[in-house]
């Protein structure tokens, strides 16, 4: 096994004569045994990514390498890499167990009594041993997708690729599979690398996550890095459920003026202002504090419309000086309705600022964000 790495990735389509750019400049390193999830919208190249990486898609510009070697001028069966598809793109009229001997009686000298083996220790694991003589559609989604994923596992691969491969999914078992996916992954120790456009499986399952946004890589970072200390707003107001608030502001010697409210900056937030002119104040939903009387930063606003979720609420807030509203969330268990006047408290620790391109000039740290350890998946 070795890294997988990304050199200054670039895909071209001709559109009639005029460039279409798909991925543009990509560059990562993924490490040895790394779950790495590409996420981003639809239609932000993280799926070309992916299968140039599998060499169904060709490079335009730039190089793919697998450690030392390099894998973009090499044909897909000789780059030592398993693709597990969004379709699961199981054959029909196989049963289980001949979709997972397949690839390896293609592609290896392995006896067959070793492909036996190797087939059935893989169902085991995958707990579908007892569905081997079954073909795919007599089987559930999961239960397919458990098979599609075996076909991959018996091969050994350097590499896994996964095409947003639980979207076919009811919530439920979704979120079963991506526990599963998480431990499997795990014991197996293989490079990973995982396209989705849900950003919770980003958030839940990656080491780190690549975020890409109309074809350009926005930050590789851990969720954590992301959520907290996003490289710019398209980050910031991408992930995260509600998005981040985000209010236009004029820089006033050290205060920031906007339609609805002032926000007077100290120190350290004021430094990282400079002499920017324009900037974007962003926070979170859940860093705005409800029914505080802070002596600063804190605000009359009129409650537009509660969404109770549970857990919690996702509580719709508005200035009486503008139409538009931001969103604060609170315990599930506090009674607030529509129409109730209710004062939020921004922190100045909480806030995060974005200069006139959009760029992050000031984040929360994430050592100020709470007192839970960095570490793999978090």
């Amino acid at each position: 096994m070795a890294e997988l790495t990304l050199d200054n990735v670039s895909k071209f389509f001709d559109d009639g004569g005029s460039k279409v750019v798909a991925v543009d400049d990509a560059s990562m390193e993924i490490q040895d045994g790394e779950f790495l999830v590409l996420v981003g919208p639809s239609g932000c190249g993280k799926s070309t990514t992916l299968r140039m990486i599998a060499g169904l898609e060709s490079v335009s510009e730039g190089e793919i390498r697998l450690g030392d070697e390099r894998m973009d001028n090499r044909p897909p069966r000789d780059r030592n890499i398993a693709m597990v598809f969004q379709s699961y793109a199981l054959y029909p009229h196989m049963t289980v167990r001949g979709n997972m001997r397949f690839g390896l009686e293609e592609s290896t000298e392995m006896a067959d009594g070793e492909i036996d083996r190797v087939v059935t220790e893989t169902a085991e694991m995958l707990d579908i041993g007892e569905l081997l003589d079954r073909k795919p559609g007599e089987l559930s989604g999961g239960q397919q997708q458990r098979v599609a994923l075996g076909r991959a596992i018996v091969r050994d691969p350097a590499v896994f690729l996964m095409d947003e491969p639980l979207s076919n999914l009811d919530a439920k078992l979704r979120s079963q599979m991506r526990t599963e996916l998480q431990r499997l992954q795990e014991e197996l120790g293989v490079t990973t690398v995982y396209v989705t456009h849900d950003q919770t499986e980003a958030m839940t399952m990656g080491d780190r996550i690549a975020i890409l946004d109309d074809g350009e890589l926005q930050q590789v970072a851990t969720p954590l890095e992301a959520y907290h200390e996003p490289a710019n707003q398209f980050v910031a107001g991408f992930i995260g459920e509600p998005s981040m608030n985000f209010f236009e502001m004029e820089v006033d010697d050290g205060t920031l003026v906007g339609d609805a409210f002032s926000y007077e900056l100290s120190g350290e937030t004021k430094a990282a202002v400079g002499d920017q002119s324009h900037v974007t104040l962003g926070i979170r939903p859940e860093d705005i504090e409800l029914g505080g009387s802070a002596a600063t930063h804190t605000y009359e606003t009129t409650v537009d419309v509660v969404e109770p979720m549970g857990n919690e609420n996702a509580v719709y807030l508005g200035f009486e000086s503008t139409d538009s509203t931001f969103v604060a969330t609170t315990g599930g268990m506090r009674r607030i309705s529509s129409g109730q006047r209710i004062s939020a408290h921004f922190p100045e620790d909480a806030i995060h600022l974005f200069d006139s391109a959009g760029e992050a000039i000031h984040n929360r740290s994430i050592e100020a964000s709470g007192p839970a350890e960095v570490g793999s998946r978090n």
